[in-house]
């Protein structure tokens, strides 16, 4: 057991477009960003308590009823909406107030408190110009912290890792993650040898992210109600 709560908890997402002020077609974007969550909502469907839906023109969030899959939903947003960077708060405890599934907004508990504040945190470091901040981040409710402590390290070092991708490693490390199969198969995909696809994925320390990423997916299964 990773994790250990006195009442059945959410988890409230919550994702903010880095820099979006910068962005010079912002309305493109945005409508992009619709469009993926709107698949989210569709592919999810199960795990999901209130769809996923822009909040801000800056901001969207959603509410998950389990943890099994809130990985895949946040890779699938990055893959997705890439080259815009997206910030991801977690935030994982109860809602107090009535829960809509067609809509999140107007949801109000401790989950949305720590996702709102591990957002904030995550900007914070950013102002810091810490160096490889992290760009995921989860607060969870109750006498969790130990476990919320090794889970964020651990989103950090995904994250400095992410960020040492060259654009082709970055390629070919997302399919590999999409599709979950052999070397041989991206390689048929890229039309390039297989050789190619290894040395892409031992430079860009594939194994080393996808085996942490594996024990961030087995903690956050652990978390449904």
């Amino acid at each position: 057991m990773f994790f250990s709560f006195k009442n059945d908890p959410y988890i409230a997402v919550i994702g903010d477009i880095k820099e979006s002020k910068r962005i010079e077609n912002r309305s493109e974007v945005q409508k992009k960003l619709k469009q993926v969550l709107e698949e989210i909502n569709e592919k999810y469907i199960n795990d999901i308590s209130s769809k996923f839906m822009i909040t801000l023109g800056d901001e969207f969030q959603g509410l998950l009823c389990n943890g099994s899959n809130i990985m895949d939903i946040i890779s699938e947003i990055e893959r997705k909406m890439y080259p815009v960077k997206i910030r991801f708060g977690i935030g994982v405890g109860t809602i107090t107030t009535d829960v809509n599934k067609e809509m999140s907004v107007g949801a109000d508990g401790p989950a949305y408190y720590k996702a709102r504040n591990a957002i904030e945190t995550l900007k914070d470091n950013e102002n810091k110009k810490q160096t490889n901040a992290a760009d995921i981040r989860i607060e969870v409710e109750g006498d969790n912290q130990a476990i919320t402590i090794m889970i964020n390290t651990i989103l950090l070092l995904l994250t400095v890792i992410k960020e040492s991708w060259s654009d082709r490693q970055r390629e070919i490390i997302w399919d590999m993650l999409k599709h979950q199969d052999s070397q041989i198969n991206v390689a048929k995909r890229f039309k390039i040898k297989q050789p190619a696809v290894q040395k892409s994925l031992s430079k860009g320390k594939y194994y080393a992210y996808k085996d942490a990423l594996d024990t961030i997916v087995k903690a956050l299964a652990e978390i449904r109600r």
